[in-house]
């Protein structure tokens, strides 16, 4: 990558971090994302009550959100590879937040509903455009680091988004006030995140040369065909390890949306936990969950450098899957509610390793359908989301214990470990005839 116009002349040879700066926005944009989704969860004790509803319309207003963030997958990867990230991830963060704060001005059902479907819409594209990003900003050696950056706000989300909203619920004597002051802060960070971010290292003004060259060499990983080169639509989806990687985030997914969903009335169930206690522990076990992503970035950063690709990967995402699925089944059997907690901590802690995933996208796809398949991946991972926690609580009540629930979640990592065994990690070579064809 010769220097461009914008990058910067180092004066003694040590390289800028812009492209930490920018993922670190994107953990923060990430966190935004799960506690503006989190708000109507929070306050709707309150509103169910203003407004009336009944039960079914809760769950109507609380699911519609998943409709439209599914749609959205494969269209936002779409985007992120037509309009460039920094587009679409900027535009989606300010649009999340107007319509957060349209909720805010709600009279009745209908500007609810219209809210969450435009929130669901617009949070859509953020992961598959920051996975693009993750491509086109960080070595092969730092992705890692950089999907885990992307992806902490998930659990960081989940454990802060509840207090914060609730605190400001609480501090304000309003719901309403809460929702407009969070779309507020939502704009102002979509802004924030289009003025410092670029697509390209190349085009940021703060990178200097010697970063630009480093991301660049990075870039040659020697894993497969030259990042550069883009695979067609139908080598992409003709890939074996691509259906493999959906198959195992499917699996990681599910045990992450079945904890959020049903690890509270699980806990409760089963250790008699009152509501303050239920929330302090939810809170540490899904940090236990953030901190175990941010760790498993840089396991897998080193391993990576230090290891053959194929063998590194697989050695880490086997291994965090072989002890969460593990550490679930133990907790079947286990009783004692501190025993209990640790080893849901424990579980949570590397089940979220699976979702360093998102490095995958610009290895398989190469980075101009990295947003495409992104997408995908994301849209079956979401719509079986959907499906796993309805089952989750027939097998509950069918049941009339969560031990085949927990059965579920251990046939879930062992789906994540066999896909995490069997993936190829590099894109397969051309045919001669194809390549020359192409050229």
């Amino acid at each position: 990558m010769a220097p461009q116009e914008n990058v910067v002349q180092s004066t003694d040879g040590r390289r800028t971090g812009v492209r930490w700066r920018i993922f670190f926005l994107l953990l923060f944009m990430i966190t935004i994302n799960y506690v503006d989704r989190a708000s109507l969860s929070v306050a709707l004790p309150i509103i169910g009550t203003e407004f009336h509803l009944e039960p079914a319309m809760q769950g109507v207003l609380l699911s519609a959100f998943f409709w439209t963030y599914c749609l959205m997958q494969a269209p936002g990867g779409i985007l992120a590879d037509w309009f460039q990230p920094r587009v679409v991830i900027a535009g989606a963060c300010v649009v999340w937040g107007l319509f957060q704060c349209l909720a805010a001005t709600a009279v009745g059902t209908t500007t609810l509903l219209i809210s969450r479907l435009g929130l669901g819409a617009a949070e859509g594209p953020i992961y598959p455009a920051g996975a693009k990003l993750n491509g086109m900003w960080m070595p092969l050696a730092e992705r890692g680091r950089g999907a885990a950056l992307l992806d902490t706000g998930a659990p960081l989300g989940a454990a802060f988004g509840s207090l914060i909203i609730a605190g400001l619920i609480s501090w304000l004597g309003s719901w309403r006030m809460a929702f407009l002051i969070a779309g507020i802060g939502t704009v102002a960070c979509g802004i924030f995140a289009w003025w410092y971010i670029r697509s390209r290292p190349s085009e940021h003004p703060g990178v200097n040369a010697a970063e630009a060259a480093y991301i660049e060499a990075g870039q040659r990983s020697g894993v497969g065909r030259d990042e550069s080169e883009s695979a067609s639509n139908r080598e992409l989806f003709t890939n074996p390890s691509v259906w493999l990687m959906f198959a195992g985030n499917i699996g990681c997914n599910a045990i992450w949306t079945g904890l959020l969903t049903w690890m509270p009335s699980y806990l409760a169930a089963t250790q008699h936990l009152n509501i303050a206690a239920l929330g302090g522990f939810s809170f540490i076990i899904f940090l236990s969950g953030a901190a175990g992503e941010m760790t498993g970035g840089f396991v897998l950063d080193f391993l990576v450098r230090t290891l053959p690709a194929n063998f590194a990967y697989r050695l880490f995402w086997c291994t965090g899957a072989a002890i969460a699925t593990v550490s679930l089944y133990i907790l079947a059997y286990l009783h004692d509610m501190t025993t209990v907690i640790v080893v849901l901590a424990g579980a949570l802690f590397f089940a979220r390793w699976g979702n360093l995933y998102w490095v995958l996208q610009p290895l398989l796809a190469g980075p101009g359908k990295a947003g495409l398949l992104g997408g995908v991946m994301n849209t079956f991972t979401n719509l079986f989301a959907i499906f796993s926690t309805l089952l989750i609580g027939f097998i509950v009540q069918l049941s009339g214990s969560y031990f085949g629930a927990l059965m579920f979640f251990v046939g879930m990592g062992t789906l994540l470990f066999v896909c995490s065994l069997a993936i190829q990690y590099r894109r397969p070579e051309l045919p001669p005839a194809t390549r020359r064809a192409a050229a």
